[in-house]
Protein backbone atom coordinates (compact mmCIF):
# COMPACT_ATOMS: atom_id res chain seq x y z
CA UNK A 1 0.00 0.00 0.00
CA UNK A 2 1.93 3.14 -1.25
CA UNK A 3 1.76 6.06 1.88
CA UNK A 4 3.04 9.72 1.46
CA UNK A 5 2.51 9.41 -2.65
CA UNK A 6 3.16 12.94 -3.62
CA UNK A 7 2.25 12.67 -7.18
CA UNK A 8 4.41 12.16 -10.51
CA UNK A 9 8.31 11.15 -10.05
CA UNK A 10 8.97 12.52 -13.38
CA UNK A 11 12.28 10.29 -13.15
CA UNK A 12 13.65 12.25 -10.37
CA UNK A 13 14.59 12.32 -6.90
CA UNK A 14 12.89 14.46 -4.21
CA UNK A 15 15.28 17.19 -4.22
CA UNK A 16 15.33 17.62 -8.25
CA UNK A 17 11.70 17.15 -8.86
CA UNK A 18 11.19 20.01 -6.39
CA UNK A 19 13.44 22.69 -7.80
CA UNK A 20 12.03 21.68 -10.91
CA UNK A 21 8.58 22.26 -10.12
CA UNK A 22 10.02 25.75 -8.19
CA UNK A 23 11.30 26.52 -11.40
CA UNK A 24 8.77 26.37 -13.65
CA UNK A 25 6.56 28.20 -10.33
CA UNK A 26 8.98 30.96 -11.16
CA UNK A 27 9.34 31.02 -15.39
CA UNK A 28 5.09 30.95 -15.23
CA UNK A 29 5.01 33.87 -13.29
CA UNK A 30 7.76 35.90 -14.62
CA UNK A 31 6.57 35.75 -18.02
CA UNK A 32 2.91 34.01 -17.61
CA UNK A 33 2.90 31.65 -20.11
CA UNK A 34 5.72 28.45 -20.66
CA UNK A 35 5.79 25.89 -23.26
CA UNK A 36 6.28 22.71 -21.67
CA UNK A 37 5.89 19.36 -21.38
CA UNK A 38 2.80 17.75 -20.54
CA UNK A 39 3.47 15.79 -17.14
CA UNK A 40 5.53 18.86 -16.18
CA UNK A 41 2.76 21.06 -16.53
CA UNK A 42 0.74 18.75 -14.97
CA UNK A 43 2.72 18.22 -11.81
CA UNK A 44 3.21 21.78 -11.39
CA UNK A 45 -0.34 23.04 -11.93
CA UNK A 46 -1.44 22.21 -8.26
CA UNK A 47 1.64 23.29 -6.92
CA UNK A 48 1.29 27.27 -9.08
CA UNK A 49 -2.74 27.58 -7.61
CA UNK A 50 -1.77 26.84 -4.57
CA UNK A 51 0.63 29.68 -4.82
CA UNK A 52 -2.19 32.02 -6.56
CA UNK A 53 -4.70 31.48 -3.95
CA UNK A 54 -2.49 32.22 -1.09
CA UNK A 55 -1.25 35.02 -2.88
CA UNK A 56 -5.09 36.04 -3.05
CA UNK A 57 -5.44 36.42 0.48
CA UNK A 58 -2.24 38.10 1.10
CA UNK A 59 -1.95 38.00 5.01
CA UNK A 60 1.62 38.01 6.52
CA UNK A 61 2.00 34.15 6.93
CA UNK A 62 0.88 33.32 3.30
CA UNK A 63 3.51 36.01 1.11
CA UNK A 64 6.16 33.94 3.62
CA UNK A 65 4.89 30.13 2.50
CA UNK A 66 5.15 31.69 -0.60
CA UNK A 67 8.86 33.29 -0.44
CA UNK A 68 9.73 29.55 1.03
CA UNK A 69 9.03 28.16 -2.14
CA UNK A 70 9.42 31.28 -4.82
CA UNK A 71 13.44 32.72 -3.45
CA UNK A 72 13.12 35.64 -5.95
CA UNK A 73 11.63 38.80 -4.16
CA UNK A 74 10.56 40.59 -7.53
CA UNK A 75 8.59 37.55 -8.79
CA UNK A 76 6.44 37.37 -5.33
CA UNK A 77 6.00 40.63 -5.45
CA UNK A 78 4.35 40.37 -9.12
CA UNK A 79 2.59 37.36 -7.91
CA UNK A 80 0.92 38.94 -5.10
CA UNK A 81 0.41 42.64 -6.38
CA UNK A 82 -0.10 41.89 -10.23
CA UNK A 83 -1.02 38.43 -10.90
CA UNK A 84 -3.85 37.80 -7.85
CA UNK A 85 -5.89 40.34 -7.82
CA UNK A 86 -6.93 39.40 -11.32
CA UNK A 87 -7.92 36.55 -10.08
CA UNK A 88 -10.07 38.09 -7.05
CA UNK A 89 -13.56 36.86 -7.85
CA UNK A 90 -12.57 33.58 -9.48
CA UNK A 91 -12.86 31.03 -7.41
CA UNK A 92 -10.16 29.02 -8.98
CA UNK A 93 -8.72 27.53 -12.14
CA UNK A 94 -6.07 29.82 -12.53
CA UNK A 95 -4.11 28.10 -15.28
CA UNK A 96 -4.73 26.82 -18.96
CA UNK A 97 -2.48 24.10 -20.69
CA UNK A 98 -3.10 24.31 -24.47
CA UNK A 99 -1.61 21.18 -26.47
CA UNK A 100 1.03 22.39 -28.57
CA UNK A 101 1.39 18.95 -30.48
CA UNK A 102 4.57 16.40 -29.90
CA UNK A 103 8.32 17.90 -29.73
CA UNK A 104 9.86 16.39 -33.01
CA UNK A 105 12.97 14.86 -30.74
CA UNK A 106 11.35 12.46 -29.26
CA UNK A 107 7.33 13.03 -29.98
CA UNK A 108 7.23 14.14 -26.45
CA UNK A 109 3.43 16.08 -26.02
CA UNK A 110 3.96 19.93 -25.46
CA UNK A 111 1.75 22.45 -23.90
CA UNK A 112 1.45 25.67 -23.43
CA UNK A 113 0.95 26.26 -19.50
CA UNK A 114 -0.68 29.99 -19.13
CA UNK A 115 -3.05 32.08 -16.63
CA UNK A 116 -6.28 32.73 -17.46
CA UNK A 117 -7.04 36.00 -18.50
Amino acid sequence: MPHNVFGKKLNRDTGQRQALLKGLAGALIRSEAIETTEAKAKAAQPLIEKLVTQARRARLNDIRQIEKVILDKELVHKLVHDIAPRFKTRPGGYLRLVKMGNRTGDNTPMVRLEFVK
